[in-house]
C-alpha cells in the first residue's frame, strides 16, 4: 500500500452532483434582496422547483424518503404539540409527516408556485387546520401569523410561565426546522442559507434542526469505461468542429478558423471539467473516503454555506480483493450523508431535546447513489 496524494484527475461526485471549492468570482450564491436579485433567483434556481415532474423525481427518491420518514415519525414525541417550519416545503410531504407526527402547528414555506399545490395536497390529506402553507421566501416571513396569536404560538402545554412570556413578542416560536435543502454535492444550488436565516430568526435555542449535521466525503475511483467514454466524446465533438471549419471555408468561402481556441475551451469545460451523473457501485471505491467538510446545523453559518475550503488530504489505495475493480484511478467521487440526531452544540446538549430515534441517509455508492463525473 502507499498513499496517494491529491492531484488533479476527473472527479465523479455521487448522488447529488458537484460542487468545487469556491473563489471569491464563483461562491455559491445566496439569497437577494432586492427584486432584481430575486428574479435573477428564481430564474437560476427556484424556478425548477415549481414544476410537479420535478417534485414527483424527489418523491420517487426511496433514500431520501425512508430517512425523512423515519426521522419524523419515529420521533413522535419531539414532534407532540410542537411548533414546526418546513423550509423549501415543495410538495408539503415533510409538513403533512410532521403534522401526522402531532405537531400542532406547521409552516410549510414554499417560494415557487408550487405553494398552490401544497396547499392542495394539505387540505386533501386533512391537515389544513395544522398545517399553513405561506408563499414566499423566508427570508420575509413573519409569525406568528396575522391571524394567530401569541399564546397559540406560545403555549406548549408543558411550558412554564417564563417560557411563554419570553417566546411572546419574539419571532423564535418554532420548535423544529425540516427542510430538504440539500443541493448538488450538498451545498450548490442549495437552500442552506435560507434554512440558516429561517434557524437564527425562527428557532427557540433549544430548538431541533432536521437533518442535523450534513458531511460532505470524497474517494478515489476505478470507472475507466466511463472516462474513455467522455475522452471520446470530446474527440469526436473537436472532429466534428474540423468538419464544420472545412465545410464552412468550401461552400461559403468563410474561415472559422479564428474560433477554434474558443470552440476547443468550451468542448473542454464540458465534457472534461463538467459533472456527468453515474451510477456508482460500491467496488469501485478504490479507498476509504476523506472528509472534507462536515456542518453542525445547529451552529453553522453563512460562511459555511459558500463552499469548501481548501482541504489537504490523502488516501490509500491498495487492492484488498477481487471485488475491488482493478487499479487504474479514473477520478474522485464525492457524495454526502446527513443524519438525524441530538443537538452536539453546548447549548443543545443543556437545553434541547433528546433525539431517541436517529435516522441517517447516505448518497454515497455503498446506498446506491447516483454519481456524477467531473473531468
Amino acid at each position: 500500500m502507499k498513499p496517494f496524494p491529491s492531484i488533479a484527475l476527473p472527479c465523479y461526485f455521487a448522488a447529488i452532483g458537484v460542487s468545487s471549492a469556491q473563489s471569491p468570482e464563483s461562491e455559491i450564491p445566496t439569497f437577494h434582496n432586492d427584486n432584481e436579485g430575486r428574479a435573477a433567483d428564481y430564474a437560476n434556481y427556484f424556478s425548477a422547483y415549481s414544476d410537479l415532474y420535478h417534485q414527483k423525481a424527489m418523491l420517487t427518491d426511496q433514500h431520501r424518503m425512508q430517512a425523512y420518514n423515519k426521522a419524523i415519525m419515529s420521533n413522535k414525541d419531539l414532534f407532540k404539540n410542537k411548533v414546526v417550519m418546513d423550509v423549501g416545503t415543495g410538495s408539503s410531504i415533510l409538513a403533512l409527516w410532521a403534522a401526522q407526527a402531532g405537531a400542532k402547528r406547521v409552516y410549510a414555506v414554499e417560494y415557487t408556485a408550487m405553494a398552490d399545490h401544497a396547499k392542495n395536497v394539505v387540505k386533501a390529506n386533512n391537515v389544513d387546520h395544522i398545517v399553513r402553507v405561506i408563499q414566499g421566501a423566508v427570508e420575509d416571513v413573519r409569525l406568528p401569523l396575522p391571524d394567530e396569536d401569541w399564546d397559540f404560538v406560545c403555549a406548549h402545554g408543558n411550558d412554564d410561565d417564563a417560557n411563554v412570556q419570553e417566546c411572546k413578542g419574539s419571532q423564535q416560536v418554532v420548535d423544529i426546522i425540516i427542510s430538504e435543502w440539500m443541493g448538488y454535492f450538498l451545498l450548490r444550488e442549495s437552500m442552506l442559507d435560507s434554512v440558516i436565516y429561517a434557524r437564527d430568526k425562527f428557532l427557540k435555542p433549544s430548538g431541533i434542526m432536521f437533518p442535523s449535521h450534513a458531511t460532505m466525503l470524497l474517494a478515489p475511483i476505478g470507472k475507466e469505461e466511463h472516462r474513455e467514454e467522455v475522452e471520446q466524446d470530446y474527440s469526436d465533438a473537436m472532429d466534428s468542429w474540423h468538419e464544420y471549419l472545412e465545410l464552412a471555408q468550401q461552400e461559403y468561402g468563410v474561415s472559422m478558423a479564428c474560433l477554434e481556441e474558443n470552440f476547443e475551451a468550451e468542448q473542454r469545460e464540458y465534457y472534461l471539467r463538467s459533472g456527468h451523473w453515474l451510477q456508482l457501485e460500491a467496488n469501485t471505491v478504490l479507498a476509504s473516503p476523506s472528509i472534507v467538510k462536515t456542518l453542525d446545523m445547529a451552529t453553522c453559518t453563512l460562511e459555511d454555506a459558500k463552499g469548501v475550503e481548501v482541504t489537504p488530504f490523502d488516501f490509500e489505495v491498495a487492492k484488498v480483493d477481487d471485488s475491488v475493480e482493478g487499479q487504474a484511478i479514473s477520478g474522485f467521487a464525492g457524495w454526502f450523508t446527513v443524519d438525524f440526531r441530538s443537538r452536539s452544540d453546548e447549548t443543545g446538549k443543556i437545553h434541547a431535546p433528546d433525539v431517541k430515534n436517529s435516522a441517517h441517509l447516505s448518497t454515497g455508492p455503498d446506498a446506491g447513489g447516483e454519481c456524477e463525473c467531473k473531468n
